[in-house]
């Protein structure tokens, strides 16, 4: 599974390092938050509501270059509105890997 990157931020910024980061601040806010809906739909069995947030999520997964991840998110959010949970495994491992990411930076902007 790709690793979280920079590419495509810095492809949409064109070399404006103030856009880049304003980009990462919106991304290390809002993913947590949006994360932690994701649990509590999961959890509570609101499988259409995990989807909407899945599909917001993968937004931000195809902005940190996980171009494989956004296929799987894609897949997982068809399978949540199925009722099918199938993946959420693997998504959940998405969602660390991005964390992992965002966190390891915020202290070292690009």
């Amino acid at each position: 599974m790709p690793k979280p990157n920079f590419n495509y931020i810095k492809q949409l910024s064109n070399g404006d390092l103030a856009f880049e980061n304003k980009l990462l601040e919106v991304l290390a806010r809002e993913l947590p938050i949006e994360i932690k809906e994701f649990e509590n739909n999961i959890t509570s069995g609101k499988l259409t509501d995990a989807a909407s947030n899945v599909h917001k999520l993968k937004h931000k997964i195809s902005l940190l270059g996980m171009q494989e991840s956004y296929l799987i998110a894609q897949d997982f959010e068809e399978n949540l509105k199925n009722n099918r949970t199938d993946l959420h495994k693997v998504f959940v491992q998405i969602l660390k890997k991005m964390i992992t990411f965002l966190n390891h930076i915020e202290n070292h902007r690009i």
